[in-house]
């Protein structure tokens, strides 16, 4: 699988940290090339032999000129998203537009422009949606969050459908809590992260590399009939 990566190029958005930066290091090591996307020009990883960095907001419904002059690539990793923690009651509307611009609209918007290039360059290309596992099961306080993932499963379905007839896959990775700097902050008081974790059969949250594993299956020729789906990264919990 790692022969099909050389030489080839992908875009990672949310290049500059956790899953994102995973996966661009990943793809990078296997001789891609990516255009790492982010909003921070600070935070985006220094340019290399094979890296090249784009700073682009995904919320922004312009980004996608920023993209498309980008040219075609291969793969396509619709990574970058927010969460607001906030109760049903007390949700914002700054906290509900900015979740669904970037966690959904983002991922149209970024991927419209790099289908339309992977069709005019007759590349049949495969794009993966980072989901995850409570666009299915909801939890407290994350309203805006797990409208926007069930929203990206949606989305996942229909690309699927229209742009399967020009040989392009669009699936999902739907990981449950992913160990990043962010998420083992967000989770370390065993009172929030047990009720999920004694769910899990595997006995441990997801890390980057779990989830940058079956992204890079799903970019790779070993999944060229996978189209439409999306692929817990969760550990059983789901199953539970």
């Amino acid at each position: 699988m790692e022969e099909f990566f050389v030489g080839k190029k992908f875009i990672v958005t949310g290049a500059n940290a956790g899953i994102g930066e995973t996966i661009t290091k990943r793809l990078v090591q296997l001789g891609a090339h990516v255009f790492a996307v982010g909003r921070d020009p600070k935070k985006l990883p220094p340019a290399g032999p094979n890296l090249t960095p784009v700073c682009a907001d995904v919320g922004d419904w312009n980004s996608y000129d920023i993209i498309k002059k980008l040219g075609p690539v291969h793969g396509l990793v619709n990574n970058a998203g927010v969460a607001f923690i906030e109760s049903f009651f007390d949700m914002t509307q700054e906290g509900w537009d900015k979740t669904l611009n970037i966690n959904a609209r983002g991922i149209v918007r970024i991927s419209q422009a790099v289908a339309q290039n992977m069709k005019d360059a007759g590349i049949k290309g495969s794009i993966v949606n980072v989901s995850s596992t409570i666009s299915e099961r909801a939890i407290p306080d994350h309203t805006s969050y797990c409208a926007s993932k069930g929203a990206v499963n949606q989305v996942t379905r229909v690309m699927s459908i229209e742009l399967g007839k020009l040989g392009i896959r669009t699936n999902n990775v739907n990981p449950t809590v992913v160990m990043t700097k962010m998420g083992a902050k967000a989770w370390s008081d065993p009172e929030k992260s047990n009720p999920i974790l004694s769910r899990i059969p595997l006995g441990r949250f997801a890390e980057c590399d779990d989830v940058a594993n079956v992204t890079l299956f799903l970019l790779s020729d070993y999944s060229t009939y996978v189209n439409g789906v999306s692929i817990p990264v969760d550990g059983g919990f789901l199953a539970s």
